[in-house]
């Protein structure tokens, strides 16, 4: 029960939180009140992520075996409750970077690259989540349908471009047209166009030889 009011304290339904906020507002409310209550319910929050932190959390993080919001009767999955995890341990942004940049764990990325999208500004999510469009890896999503396919590129564009990914509404930002627009970020090269640059060029040195 500790553990439980722990989560619900950052919750004070009077407007008296004082803690760490992200986006102006109690980081716990990025997550709608009906699957929060659902998180608070599910067995795996009461008995996984009791205690954890931001380094703890990492064994629990290594045996993600899938990605998704909820699945059979509107239960929560560990993915999405170790995310909620985050957003009440709210780590250090290294921390965060570290969980990124594991190669050899992809649900850790994967946790990481959602908790970012959730909590960064528009152009750092942009910046840390772009390079990791080259990630082509499989991931396993389960839903309210079952399990199905994706794959890491897949989910790190649903994260930049859609309003709702794991049955989490993603909060509002600009789009990448927009912050060009701005001046906030350099318009990106896509390595598709890249390759077909290169390949021009070949086939222009070609023609000179002949």
């Amino acid at each position: 029960m500790a553990h439980l009011a722990d989560a619900k304290s950052m919750l004070d339904s009077r407007g008296l939180y004082e803690g760490a906020t992200v986006h102006g507002v109690n980081p716990l409310i990025l997550v709608e009140k009906i699957i929060r209550e659902r998180i608070f319910e599910s067995l795996y929050w009461k008995e996984q992520t009791f205690g954890l932190n931001a380094a703890t959390l990492l064994d629990r993080a290594v045996e993600l075996t899938y990605i998704g919001g909820q699945y059979g009767n509107q239960k929560p999955t560990p993915f999405l409750c170790l995310v909620f995890k985050l957003l009440q341990l709210m780590p250090e942004r290294e921390i965060i970077l570290e969980y990124l940049h594991d190669t050899d764990f992809k649900y850790i990325r994967a946790l990481a690259a959602f908790y970012i999208r959730l909590t960064w500004s528009a152009v750092d999510v942009f910046k840390t989540l772009e390079p990791l469009l080259g990630d082509y890896r499989k991931l396993k999503l389960r839903g309210q349908a079952g399990f199905r396919l994706t794959y890491m590129d897949e989910f790190i564009d649903d994260l930049l471009t859609k309003d709702r990914v794991c049955d989490i509404a993603l909060p509002r930002i600009p789009t990448r047209a927009q912050l060009e627009d701005l001046d906030e970020l350099e318009p990106r090269e896509s390595v598709l166009g890249s390759e077909i640059e290169s390949g021009d060029e070949s086939n222009v040195s070609g023609g000179e030889d002949d």
